[in-house]
């Protein structure tokens, strides 16, 4: 059996730069803002051995900083940004739908971020309410080291629902400037052996509206990963650090129950290993969806919203329910939960969020020969990391399992620190293919508890 919830994004990008050409970044709505001087990387991200950074803007603060076109910063519980007054109007030809709808937009652009970690790869994650009528689109313009820069490329165009007053959330394809590429969720730098790194970057927000109404996006998150994970078939052994182990108390949700689901969202339930990773985190955090919300699934379903996740999660260009700040977005749409897309680098990492009670939802793959006790092998899959026992293994809910009882598993520690954080390794043919060295979901509460601000921070993110 062979989990996907996702394909690897450093071998889609290399499979795609034969065909992709200098494609243009469509529907940029507004010209590139130089911004202000780049601001010092913060203390997190400077520590040894570092080869990730993330870095949000989501204070009052932040969004002060940044360079508003019709958008105004709001205070209060959860700051973030609304549409004030639109800046301007643009025609938008859905490609999913082929529907042309003329939208008002008004934008942030955020200060330029310095690297503290010169980077190969950046992923763009976002927490934002989009109410009928209303989307968003996120941008990331980055500095190479050669002193160029990047176009503006789009990370995501972005809605929470898909009914007919909204777009379909989509990525966009096909965009590079034969220096980086963007593929689905990723932006990777085509030849890093060239030494070529991303050393700074902004991101770019677009609200968007119908014309005529008062409703408006709030963004409360966005944020940026960038990393520059060595290539490597093994990683270096962490020791436990939690003697008398944790679990958290997570809910178990099978994908493999909702086989022939709704195949219109990535073949159906056996796809559905991110969406069902994601839904698990969220009801742990003690959020559901509504009745409103699971009115469309069929009442013969069990757990129908893990279908609902499906839905919410798909990516109408990626045809998949995989794209990971789509996931991290959809974390955040629930009542003041919020939703990071980032990467770790070791197990310790993860036991330190554990232990101040943040599960962690991780990216891996491997054959089957490679994670005993999963009895398959995946070119990618989603799976919850609840806990650890005393002698330091895993404990994880697995969504890839037969039915819910049987998606918690406790799997080798040694064997599944290797297979989440390399980003090299042999599939069943025997050629060399790529991990997703570390990438994780982190969802938590808008307002942490101390023990969990803490550790939050030491990864970059408050």
């Amino acid at each position: 059996m062979t989990s996907s919830g996702f394909t690897p994004r450093r071998s889609v990008i290399a499979a795609a730069l034969g065909a992709a050409g200098a494609a243009a970044v469509p529907m940029t709505s507004t010209a590139a803002a130089s911004g202000p001087a780049p601001r010092p990387a913060g203390p997190a991200a400077k520590k040894a051995g570092a080869t990730a950074e993330y870095h949000g803007w989501t204070s009052y603060a932040d969004w002060l900083a940044g360079a508003a076109k019709g958008v105004r910063a709001e205070s209060g519980a959860r700051p973030g940004i609304v549409m004030s007054r639109p800046v301007g109007t643009v025609d938008y030809t859905d490609p999913h739908t082929g529907t042309k709808a003329a939208w008002e937009y008004a934008t942030w652009t955020s200060p330029v971020r310095k690297l503290s970690v010169p980077a190969t790869e950046a992923i763009v994650s976002w927490n934002a309410r989009t109410p009928s009528g209303t989307w968003i689109q996120a941008e990331l313009k980055g500095t190479y080291s050669d002193g160029t820069a990047t176009p503006w490329y789009v990370m995501g165009r972005w809605a929470s629902g898909d009914g007919a007053n909204s777009i379909r959330r989509t990525s966009v394809d096909d965009q590079s400037d034969d220096k980086s590429s963007v593929w689905t969720d990723t932006l990777a730098v085509d030849k890093p052996a060239s030494g070529l790194r991303l050393t700074a970057y902004q991101l770019r927000l677009t609200l968007y509206r119908k014309p005529g109404t008062t409703r408006t996006p709030t963004v409360w998150r966005i944020g940026a990963m960038g990393s520059d994970v060595p290539d490597r078939f093994e990683v270096p052994a962490s020791k436990p650090s939690l003697p008398k182990g944790r679990e958290l108390a997570v809910p178990r949700y099978s994908q493999e129950i909702h086989k022939g689901q709704y195949p219109e969202y990535d073949n159906g339930g056996e796809a559905w290993c991110s969406p069902t990773s994601s839904q698990m985190i969220i009801e742990f955090w003690g959020r559901k969806p509504t009745a409103d919300d699971l009115a469309w699934v069929n009442p013969d379903y069990a757990d129908p919203q893990v279908c609902h996740a499906a839905r919410a999660t798909f990516d109408y260009q990626y045809d998949g329910c995989g794209n990971w700040p789509f996931n991290a977005a959809y974390a955040a749409t629930y009542r003041d939960m919020q939703g990071v897309v980032t990467r770790l680098g070791s197990l310790t990492d993860v036991e330190k969020l554990v232990a101040a009670g943040i599960p962690v939802i991780t990216s891996q793959s491997f054959l089957k020969t490679e994670l005993d006790g999963a009895g398959y092998g995946t070119a990618g899959h989603l799976m919850t990391v609840i806990g650890f026992t005393a002698t330091g293994d895993v404990i994880a809910n697995d969504p890839a399992s037969p039915d819910n009882p049987s998606v918690r598993r406790i799997y080798k520690r040694r064997q599944w620190e290797n297979i989440w954080l390399r980003t090299k390794r042999y599939n069943a043919d025997g050629k060399v293919v790529s991990g997703t060295g570390g990438v994780c979901y982190l969802y938590f509460p808008a307002k942490p508890t101390a023990a969990q601000r803490t550790v939050l921070k030491e990864h970059g993110i408050r």
